[in-house]
């Protein structure tokens, strides 16, 4: 399994990504492909400027796949790891407009409290890739 180490900053978002994990399809998908129930919201986090390209690196890797309900759009999933130490899973939303330097982290958790994180914090993700 690869390791792709990206780097960003946490940043608060509209709060769409707890209405989109709150979804009760959403959230059974993500505990039957990912193995955890998420916490009800996502922590968002802005990519620096040379890690943008992840979602190119990504592009071609094989992703775990939210397949959506009608009128849903579609979310890519990839297992990751927050900070060294926490199972999570990167979710790129695959909604039109949606920002290229911006990724969702979902966990068991709520991340923000579990590794006390405030906006303008800098981060580290390993991205699994199989």
């Amino acid at each position: 399994m690869r390791r792709l180490r990206v780097k960003g900053i946490v940043f608060s978002g509209k709060r769409e990504g707890s209405r989109f994990i709150g979804l009760p399809w959403v959230k059974r998908q993500i505990v039957e492909k990912l193995g955890f129930t998420p916490f009800p919201g996502t922590l968002n986090i802005r990519l620096t400027k040379e890690e943008s390209r992840l979602k190119d690196s990504l592009e071609d890797a094989e992703a775990i796949e939210i397949s959506p309900a009608k009128g849903f759009g579609r979310g890519r999933c990839f297992k990751a790891i927050i900070m060294r130490r926490l199972r999570c899973a990167v979710v790129i939303p695959e909604i039109p407009g949606y920002p290229e330097d911006v990724v969702e982290v979902t966990a068991a958790a709520n991340l923000r409290k579990k590794l006390r994180l405030k906006d303008g914090d800098c981060l580290e993700i390993d991205v699994l890739l199989e």
